[in-house]
């Protein structure tokens, strides 16, 4: 497939690892701040083969990387009630929880769905009025505007059984 086999090439790999190494005139430190980033840097081999030209810093993590377990499980759990429309962005989807991931719910017949915007979590909720929808949000803070105005619309229309849980 274009723009992904070709990240998975050792042979090319080796390629750019041996010009970085030529191209570096001291050691650098770069963090990377995503867990999938670490994952995949470490599970390929980058690490070492840069090691010597670049040490990696592995960052904090973004929010849905380091959302907590019991989170993912609680949401799992919610996801997986009868009645319920689980509604999350996709970053969420493969999080694993102790038991399974979202996907896997969805897989077993749990209704969860990837939506793009916080308002599509709204409109979703008026053309369900009969289902519970729930809007599973995990993000950095500069997402929280959007979430916070979708809420608040939300309360404000005619969507019954507007609540708000956070934490």
């Amino acid at each position: 497939m274009k723009f992904v086999d070709e990240y998975r090439d050792p042979r090319l790999a080796h390629v750019l690892a041996d010009r970085i190494h030529r191209t570096a005139t001291r050691p650098w430190r770069v963090m990377e701040i995503c867990g999938g980033q670490t994952h995949t840097l470490i599970r390929s081999g980058i690490d070492t083969l840069l090691e010597e030209a670049v040490t990696l810093i592995h960052g904090p993590g973004c929010p849905v990387c380091v959302t907590p377990l019991e989170k993912i499980d609680r949401a799992l759990a919610i996801a997986r009630r009868p009645g319920v429309i689980f509604a999350t962005f996709g970053d969420m989807m493969r999080v694993p929880g102790s038991e399974g991931d979202l996907l896997q719910a969805k897989a077993r017949g749990a209704d969860v769905r990837v939506l793009y915007s916080p308002l599509d979590a709204l409109r979703l909720a008026e053309r369900h009025p009969d289902r519970e929808v729930v809007f599973f949000a995990v993000g950095f803070e500069t997402t929280w505007p959007g979430r916070r105005g979708s809420a608040t619309s939300a309360c404000s229309s005619r969507t019954s059984g507007c609540r708000r849980r956070s934490g």
